[in-house]
């Protein structure tokens, strides 16, 4: 090795050990026995997030022995279980402002106390837990489940496009929660700002506010109005013509729905590819209208 090389070769050698020593001391990593998860559902134009831990039932005893009768839970294992929300909601009925929570609950036999607490910092620690800091307080009734839950799972349940339940199971035990969106004055809001106060609105916009309308038994008048102006901006779309014929079927304007819908299938038709599922739908409320407008 010539005596120029030696000092670099020294000097890569050492640089190496320095980068390697910090690796050769990192904790080795195992997997948690109650693993993270995270679930997240949205609730018409509300974000709800969860995050948990998920304990195993590991032939043992859960409720009133694991998990003692008239006790505050975390509600999972490790850290605190939190829930977070995009936007405010009603929980249960009672108002909650957007933000995040610690959810802990007190389950008994016939009935389980949760809470929404600001402190998610808690952990094992429910004895650390201040009844001031609570945003919300119920009682739900625990269910039964179908087949063993053999790790604690929370997950959400019954959606519609402003609800949902939040459910929690266990073992041979259930409990769950609703959560009720504000969907409709966020969906009018945008109505107002984008239909009623533009001059020229966008065959898209016009369309899902007939939609809105339609889907929410709204004035069905109004709903076949931007739906129309949509449909003659935009003859070739296909779903917003079916959406058209939907309306005027609900408004038992028989010949105008069967109208729309022999458009809405032409279009489908047309369409690269051919639309089957829509040409079936329109066939479906030709034959409807045609029933009903015996």
């Amino acid at each position: 090795m010539s005596k120029h090389f030696a000092p670099f070769a020294v000097a890569v050698v050492a640089a190496a050990t320095l980068l390697a020593a910090p690796a050769a001391h990192a904790q080795i990593a195992t997997p948690q026995a109650s693993p993270k998860s995270t679930v997240m559902q949205r609730v018409g134009l509300t974000d709800i997030t969860i995050v948990y831990s998920r304990p195993g039932v590991k032939s043992r005893n859960i409720f009133g022995t694991v998990v003692p009768f008239g006790k505050r839970w975390r509600t999972g294992a490790n850290a605190t279980t939190s829930i977070k929300f995009s936007d405010d909601v009603l929980v249960e009925g009672k108002k909650v402002a957007a933000g995040e929570y610690g959810i802990y609950t007190i389950p008994n036999k016939t009935e389980w106390l949760v809470v929404l607490n600001k402190n998610t910092k808690l952990g094992a620690d429910v004895d650390g837990f201040k009844d001031d800091q609570d945003v919300a307080r119920f009682s739900v009734k625990p269910y039964g489940v179908a087949a063993k839950v053999e790790t604690f799972t929370i997950g959400f349940s019954d959606i519609t496009p402003a609800t949902a339940n939040v459910t929690m199971e266990w073992a041979n035990i259930g409990a769950k929660f609703k959560v009720t969106a504000d969907v409709d004055t966020k969906v009018m809001a945008q109505i107002d700002e984008k239909i009623t106060k533009a001059a020229t609105p966008a065959p898209g916009d016009l369309a899902a506010a007939a939609v809105y309308y339609l889907d929410n038994n709204k004035d069905l008048k109004q709903a076949l109005a931007w739906m129309e102006k949509a449909n003659a901006a935009e003859p070739t779309k296909f779903w917003n013509l079916n959406t058209e014929a939907k309306i005027r079927l609900k408004m038992k304007d028989y010949a105008g729905a069967t109208k729309a819908a022999e458009a809405s299938k032409k279009a489908a038709l047309a369409a690269t590819p051919p639309n089957g599922e829509y040409v079936k739908m329109n066939e479906e409320l030709m034959a409807e209208a045609k029933k009903m407008g015996k």
